[in-house]
This record gives C-alpha cells, structure tokens and sequence, in this order.
C-alpha cells in the first residue's frame, strides 16, 4: 500500500523509487501500447510516462506533411483510444506510489505530452533577478513572472543539458555512496 509521502518505501533512494516505477508499469502497461518499454521519468510531484507509438502505413514517398500529419494523427488516436485505460492506470499508480501520474506519446520525430502536471514552485528573487523577470513581461517574450521564470528554466535546460545530465549522474553516485554507509 502506498504512502501519502510519495512512494511504498520512504526510505529507498531516488534511483530505487524510479527503479520500482519503471518496473511497475512495465508488468501494468497493455504490452500491445508501445514499441519497445515505455519512458518514464520521475520527480517529486510526477511520474511521466511517454511510450513511441508503432509507425502509420504510409507509401515510401510520402511528402514531409503528409508523414506529419499521419504522426500527429497516431497519437490522436492513441490519447482517444486509450484514455479510460489510462486514467484507471494512473488512478492505482497515483494511490500507490502518491504521485501525478502525466503521459506522452511519440510516432515518427513528433513527442507530444498530455495531462501533465504544472506544479507551483516558490522562489525569492532579490531585485536584480526580478527586472530580468519584467523585462521579458515588458517585451511580451512572457506574459508574467511566473511565465517568464519558467521560460529561464527550459532555456537553461535546454542550453546546458549536458551539464545537467552530469549533475543528475553525480547525485545518483551521491544516492549510492549514501545507501552503501552506515546505517545510524
């Protein structure tokens, strides 16, 4: 039975919670969804799973719209098609392990995601940081703080991805160095 806190073990490691989800959906996901296991991505508030979707039939020569629009229609179909089964899914997972539960779908080079969660996140900027803030409301690249602050967040995410990805590899040897210590 899974705890209010987020997952059924409180004191596993983040690697381990994600290792049971990942199995988890593994043995409860329909096998006939996906090509190949489906991708499911952990934080605090969300569990995130996206799966690629098997390829339209469609004739060699198809034009470059037409493969688009046969990507996009897969995965129309597939949210339609799906969505009771998947809310009854989410419903035991979100019980279970005490998070949102958001999906994906990817056909072709087109990844969309559906019912994902956007979760609030309290910051104190002093005033430096809040002019950059309301200079990007100011010039309509964002329409307000909050906006703005997340449009930072997926431009440094997006221009220092592999950075970040070192980070998330140091903390999981921080995870492990941590469960291999002593136990107090």
């Amino acid at each position: 039975m899974g705890s209010p806190g987020g997952s059924e073990d409180s004191g596993a490691t983040a690697e381990s919670q994600t290792e049971t989800l990942r199995g988890w959906f593994a043995g409860r996901l329909p096998q006939d969804w996906f090509e190949g296991p489906a991708e499911v991505t952990v934080d605090r508030d969300e569990v995130l799973i996206v799966g690629r979707l098997g390829a339209p039939d469609l004739p060699a020569e198809a034009a470059e719209a037409e493969r688009a629009a046969a990507y996009a229609g897969r995965i129309k179909a597939f949210r339609e098609e799906t969505r009771e089964a998947r809310i009854r899914i989410a419903r035991e997972a979100e019980h279970r392990f005490g998070r949102k539960v958001s999906w994906g779908a990817v056909a072709g080079e087109r990844r969309e995601l559906f019912t994902t969660v956007s979760a609030p996140v309290m910051t104190r900027l002093r005033q430096p940081e809040r002019r950059v803030l309301d200079t990007l409301v100011d010039a309509g690249v964002a329409r307000s703080r909050s906006d703005a602050l997340a449009w930072c967040v997926r431009l440094v995410g997006r221009n220092q991805d592999e950075w970040i990805a070192g980070l998330r590899e140091a903390l999981v040897g921080v995870e492990r160095a941590r469960a291999a210590g002593p136990e107090v």
